[in-house]
């Protein structure tokens, strides 16, 4: 098992944006093979002329089941929430599933 840092930023097709700085745990399943990654960030929302989530800063917890390919590469399916937490009036939140195909940065960047 391991703490890694994330962030990640996307947009809408009604020029909403959301961006997010956080933390992974990777919890080893199976070794090298399958994983399971609780997540939780903080990040800025603006919600251009899309879904109202409240106010500017909203929270993002998910969970990701990872699968290792033998050139490990990951592929995996995510679900994620992104609300408010109840800090504003208004807290609708936002769910998100998510199919992910991952590099490790040491095989971009050398290790």
């Amino acid at each position: 098992s391991k703490l890694r840092p994330i962030a990640g930023a996307f947009m809408t097709s009604d020029g909403g944006a959301y961006a997010y700085l956080g933390a992974n745990y990777d919890v080893t399943l199976v070794p090298n093979q399958l994983y399971l990654v609780p997540n939780f960030s903080v990040g800025g929302y603006s919600e251009g002329s899309g879904r109202q989530l409240g106010g500017p800063l909203e929270f993002r917890s998910g969970i990701e089941l990872d699968y290792q390919l033998p050139n490990r590469n990951l592929v995996g399916v995510a679900f994620n929430h992104i609300s408010n937490a109840g800090i504003y009036k208004h807290n609708p939140g936002e769910e998100t599933l998510l199919i992910n195909y991952s590099i490790p940065t040491s095989m971009i960047f050398g290790q």
